[in-house]
């Protein structure tokens, strides 16, 4: 399949799309597109499993414990790094590589998230993980669903992102208890909308026309909604996780 750019979006729509002069093409871009969400799903709920299944094996042993507790920086490091490698470097990685280390970077985060689980009591834990679910669930929902073009929210998103980056380091050193409360609302309702504007990102082929590839567009597409995914569920077990 290829792609034209559409001048009301700015987007890449397939070639034989219905443009609004017809029904021609309507049936293989609706395919299309629920093919672009079905592999990206696939892949973020996979990831999602592998970093759930370390966290609990960080609780149970001690020995990963205490490796979690000794390399935490280097870690952190890591995870820092390996969404910008695969972000991008995708056009010149294989699609097994970014797969490779989307799944890499799944199990390194569950390393970090079981140290952040315990901090907190399993039924605080269980509650900020379905709220997430549902609010990703919903917004995932509207982003499919919605016939509003999302794209006009990429830059005030980004800019919103950098700046709440910003603020979290701010407060590592001002340490001030409301000032985290406010940013920890801020991040619920930017992932939020970050999961519907990256939804409907997947689903029109953006990441397609961008990557040249469906198994790359679908690696990229899962990194994203697993980062939404697990920062929404970060910053709703901040607001109202009870710690132990």
């Amino acid at each position: 399949m290829t792609f034209q750019n559409d001048p009301r979006t700015g987007w890449g729509t397939p070639v034989g799309a219905d443009n609004g002069s017809g029904r021609a093409g309507a049936q293989p871009v609706v395919a299309a597109s629920t093919s672009f969400l079905t592999h990206a799903f696939v892949w973020m709920f996979v990831g999602l499993l592998l970093t759930a299944a370390v966290a609990l094996l960080v609780q149970g042993s001690p020995a990963l414990l205490q490796f979690a507790t000794d390399y935490g920086l280097l870690l952190i490091v890591g995870l820092l790094a390996l969404p910008m490698v695969i972000g991008f470097g995708i056009n010149r990685l294989g699609a097994t590589l970014a797969l490779g280390l989307f799944f890499v970077y799944a199990a390194a985060l569950g390393l970090v998230m079981g140290l952040i689980v315990l901090g907190y009591t399993e039924t605080s834990v269980a509650s900020a993980f379905l709220t997430a679910s549902g609010m990703f669930g919903g917004a995932a929902l509207y982003g499919a669903t919605t016939k509003r073009s999302l794209a006009g929210m990429g830059g005030i998103l980004s800019m919103l992102l950098i700046g709440l980056v910003v603020a979290l380091v701010v407060n590592l050193f001002l340490a001030s208890s409301t000032f985290a409360w406010i940013l920890s609302i801020v991040g619920v309702v930017l992932f939020t909308a970050l999961t519907a504007y990256d939804v409907q990102r997947i689903q029109v082929g953006q990441l397609v026309q961008m990557t040249g590839s469906v198994e790359k567009a679908a690696v990229l597409g899962a990194l994203r909604l697993y980062l939404d995914f697990v920062n929404l569920f970060l910053f709703m077990l901040r607001l109202f996780g009870n710690r132990r």
